[in-house]
């Protein structure tokens, strides 16, 4: 393999195959004009790493090529698995999002002031606390970890006033690793291991970085400034939750799968995280610019290109940049990884637009699924005649959906309750609101109480549902 060759992903043949020359030409692009030592590139569709390419040097002295297992620091994409993490001992009933941080960390408890900063705000980096651990200093490589700073507890706080503005916090994240350890009762990189990393195979992913030896591994090179001569740069020690992951393109291709995945409710999405934890995790909570073009969910961030909503996260740490996000509805990821300096984000969004282009003249490849039959005759028209709303009850995608005819942008999934014909609103105004279907004696059905508005029934599908085979 050439310094600058593709390294696509093997057996293709697939929705990506036309598109392959114009990724690789830009990934060979953007490493030469931002004059990098190299990159490793992905493309995922649905669950799968659908292309992969590469480009430039691993290590330029021995003229390595790195392609999709090479492992490069990964930095703050780490905050993703930190999330994840909490998330999961949320869900096991082990902490509450709204818990103060000192409620599981006893030793901040004698720094006042610090009430405010609660989990929920950690995650979104909306708490105002102090953005690094005391003692730190990026411009000479030194960071400190939570045990080397707890003497001089004095030194962090709140600096602005929570939820106010956005407050982007590495010793935020540091303080949510301790809280995993302890609540779990195992160190925080064993508890990522066991239930984030080993569930979803992604077996190279690491904090140390020596899996298979020096030859898988990147080597991190400052920025080339003044020259194209690459040199190393620094390394920085003490790095845990907040950025401290070295991953590969095939490892966080299966991370993004999960979260790709997690509409789906398969069982391998709900053995790391439920699909309505995802969700939330994905959800936009506040923004973070005055022009509406980034916000910030629970550990990751939504960036808008024009009318494209990617969800994700990038890593920048000495001498390596990375991004991957994800666009929800189109099941379509991307990964950039980087082992010199320049805007992961700015590659990844270039080569999104190119692979969406090539799926979005792709049909679909079957045909859609019929509504189940205890749900069919719930489908059709129905009416509010005191405020003249009329409401399409329609299976979309999988899914019972409550449209208003006249504005098919006000769309609500109505998510099956605990009994037949009762359903709970997923989004909106009415979010966690009762739909109730309400049927005459003989079955009939003659309306629908949704919330706090009665609608009667109008209309039905002229056909009559499908028969059922088998016992």
């Amino acid at each position: 393999m050439s310094p600058t060759g593709e390294n696509p992903q093997e057996g293709d043949g697939g929705v990506l195959e036309a598109a392959a020359p114009s990724l690789q030409a830009a990934v060979a692009a953007f490493v030469k004009q931002q004059h990098l030592p190299g990159a490793a590139t992905g493309i995922v569709l649905d669950h799968e790493l659908a292309w992969s390419g590469s480009c430039g040097f691993a290590d330029v002295a021995p003229g390595w090529t790195p392609n999709a297992q090479t492992l490069f620091m990964v930095g703050s994409l780490t905050k993703t698995f930190t999330g994840s993490a909490v998330m999961q001992l949320r869900d096991r009933g082990l902490l509450a999002l709204d818990d103060p941080v000192a409620l599981h960390l006893p030793e901040l408890q004698v720094r006042e002031g610090l009430a405010p900063v609660t989990l929920r705000r950690l995650l979104s980096h909306e708490s105002g606390l102090t953005s690094e651990p005391p003692g730190s200093d990026w411009g000479a490589g030194i960071y400190t970890t939570f045990a080397e700073w707890l003497p001089c507890l004095d030194r962090i706080g709140i600096v602005i006033p929570p939820n106010t503005q956005s407050k982007y916090s590495n010793l935020g994240y540091q303080l949510l690793g301790e809280v995993v350890a302890r609540v779990s009762g195992q160190p925080y990189p064993e508890y990522v291991s066991e239930h984030i990393l080993r569930p979803l195979g992604m077996s190279s992913t690491t904090f140390t970085a020596y899996v298979g030896g020096h030859e898988r591994r990147a080597v991190g090179y400052a920025p080339a400034t003044f020259s194209d001569e690459f040199r190393p740069a620094r390394q920085v020690r003490g790095l845990g939750a907040e950025g401290g992951l070295w991953s590969n393109v095939d490892d966080l291709s299966r991370w993004l799968a999960l979260q790709l995945r997690g509409e789906a409710g398969d069982d391998e999405a709900g053995s790391v995280l439920s699909p309505a934890t995802l969700a939330e995790m994905h959800t936009a909570r506040y923004l973070v610019d005055p022009v509406w073009s980034e916000a910030c969910g629970i550990s990751w961030f939504s960036l808008r290109q024009r009318e494209t909503i990617w969800v994700g996260h990038s890593g920048s740490v000495y001498g390596f940049m990375c991004y991957a996000g994800f666009v929800p509805a189109e099941k379509l990821g991307v990964i950039v990884l980087l082992n010199g300096v320049a805007d992961a984000t700015e590659l990844a969004l270039q080569l999104g637009e190119i692979a969406r282009s090539e799926v979005r003249s792709v049909p679909p490849a079957a045909p859609p699924l019929p509504p189940p039959g205890a749900v069919h005759d719930l489908l059709g028209l129905y009416c509010c005649e005191d405020w003249g709303y009329l409401l399409r009850i329609e299976w979309r995608d999988g899914a019972l959906r409550a449209l208003h005819a006249r504005d098919h942008g006000l769309q609500r999934t109505l998510m099956p309750g605990t009994e037949p014909d009762r359903f709970v609103v997923d989004s909106g105004r009415d979010a966690g609101e009762p739909a109730v279907f309400l049927r005459a004696e003989d079955g009939r059905m003659l309306g629908l109480r949704l919330a706090f508005t009665s609608y009667t029934r109008l209309g039905s599908l002229s056909q009559a549902p499908p028969k059922q085979t088998g016992s």
